[in-house]
């Protein structure tokens, strides 16, 4: 049968019709709230969690939730200060991540040390936090968004950095870490078992499913990020902004003060 004009216009508007309700669907989604047992937190470099996620994992760490965080570069690059070494900065960065993370109550700080500003998705990326997720096994992993190029009314292009981190991160949760025949030699010749991730919670600025109310930790975020004093030596203005962004969040679900997310409960 003939495809006419008026037909095809008709095929074209039902199709954009499902399209919409699909997305209308997909966005009245409502997820069950949870505590996690064990949070991997990754980011690429020492802060990034900090800034994205710090008040939620200070959430679960009272609940008793283990927190881990997982840096994947040296942070080697993040410096105006002409004086400042290489060496001086990589150790520097480190230390003020161990702080931060103590302030939060995490377990452990884990550093991958992938050179800053260089960060691609490879092989050797998604088998070595493929690596660090069958050693942890954690219930959660929190990650930046992949997707974020740039945020146009906030003045950001999104570091490569975080959509290398995020990406890569997306890669090893679903499938690699799960599947045995990935990466056989972790198996085999370091023991370490698949592992399935149950809940990935996505850091975007722009857009988010799920929220965790923070308003009993967001001085504690604010205070656990003004430890990474080398990238933030007046936090006067970014803890003005973590405030206002977060009683914007909050404003969403009825609290004070929220962080939000992109949650995705992953496939069998």
């Amino acid at each position: 049968m003939a495809l006419t004009i008026a037909s095809f216009s008709k095929v074209s508007c039902k199709v954009c019709y499902l399209a919409n309700l699909r997305y209308a669907i997909d966005a009245m989604t409502v997820f069950e709230p949870y505590i996690p047992k064990i949070v991997l937190a990754i980011g690429a470099h020492a802060d990034d969690i900090d800034f994205g996620a710090a008040g939620s994992l200070a959430v679960w760490s009272g609940h008793g939730a283990e927190i881990h965080y997982l840096v994947l570069t040296d942070g080697s690059k993040g410096t105006s200060d002409q004086a400042m070494t290489t060496e001086q900065l990589v150790a520097t960065r480190q230390a003020e991540q161990h702080e931060a993370s103590q302030l939060i109550g995490a377990k452990d700080v884990h550093f991958l040390a992938y050179e800053d500003s260089m960060l691609e998705v490879t092989h050797d990326l998604k088998k070595d936090i493929c690596r660090v997720i069958r050693q942890i096994r954690p219930d959660t992993v929190v990650v930046m968004d992949p997707t974020v190029v740039y945020v146009a009314d906030q003045g950001m292009i999104n570091h490569p950095d975080h959509r290398a981190a995020g990406q890569a991160t997306l890669d090893a949760v679903y499938p690699l870490a799960r599947d045995h025949l990935s990466f056989p030699d972790l198996v085999q010749a370091e023991h370490l078992d698949p592992h399935k991730v149950e809940h990935l919670l996505l850091i975007n600025p722009e857009k988010q499913n799920y929220y965790i109310d923070i308003t009993s930790t967001l001085e504690r975020k604010i205070e656990a990020l003004g430890c990474h004093h080398s990238q933030f030596p007046d936090m006067t203005h970014i803890a003005d902004f973590l405030r206002q962004q977060a009683a914007t969040l909050g404003s969403k679900t009825g609290s004070q003060y929220a962080e939000g997310f992109v949650r995705i409960d992953c496939p069998a």
